[in-house]
């Protein structure tokens, strides 16, 4: 057995976060009209602004990871996306940047400093503190959209069977749907 590896925790996290985006915007796909606008109890008031938030927070993290000039831009329009279909492919392309960036990291670029633009001043953080707050970010909000999906016509989905090999039998479709095979997911 190998030595832990950090990097490796976070391209499997990586992994997980775009495994559980596809199924959770399938479990959304399958909303009656009106469901996902519905006004809703959460943080934010539906599961569309909800969606779009995780949406635009990515967008200005990895794009900040990659030493990109998005920054703030990614917060022009507040819900970029009326309809799921656009969403869920925007967000399958940046889930896609995520997991190029964690495939790629190496000790001495996770500890590399990351410009973020903020209002008026840059904040400067290391590359892997950023991506434990992008996937913590993830994960807190997919909660919210799972926990507002219990009350629409669509039950929540299982969100936490991606990481371990004992799940390989839950997680065929959204493998599938990524063009994935288990041997990416081992590494």
């Amino acid at each position: 057995m190998s030595a832990f590896d950090p990097v490796r925790s976070f391209r499997k996290l990586a992994y997980n976060n775009a495994l559980a985006n596809v199924r959770l915007h399938r479990a959304c796909a399958a909303l009656l009209p009106g469901e996902f606008e519905a006004k809703r109890v959460s943080f934010f008031p539906s599961i569309k602004a909800t969606l779009n938030h995780i949406l635009t927070v990515d967008w200005f993290y990895v794009d900040a990871l990659e030493g990109g000039t998005l920054g703030l831009k990614a917060f022009d329009i507040e819900e970029p996306y009326d309809r799921l279909d656009g969403l869920s492919q925007e967000q399958a392309d940046v889930d896609r940047k995520l997991v190029a960036f964690c495939e790629g990291l190496t000790p001495e670029t996770a500890m590399r400093i990351i410009n973020i633009e903020r209002d008026g001043r840059v904040q400067r953080e290391r590359a892997d503190d950023v991506l434990n707050h992008l996937f913590q970010h993830q994960t807190h909000h997919r909660g919210q959209v799972h926990a507002m999906l219990a009350g629409t016509s669509v039950a929540p989905p299982q969100l936490d069977e991606f990481v371990v090999s004992d799940d390989a039998r839950f997680r065929d479709a959204e493998l599938m749907a990524l063009d994935w095979d288990e041997t990416k997911l081992m590494r």
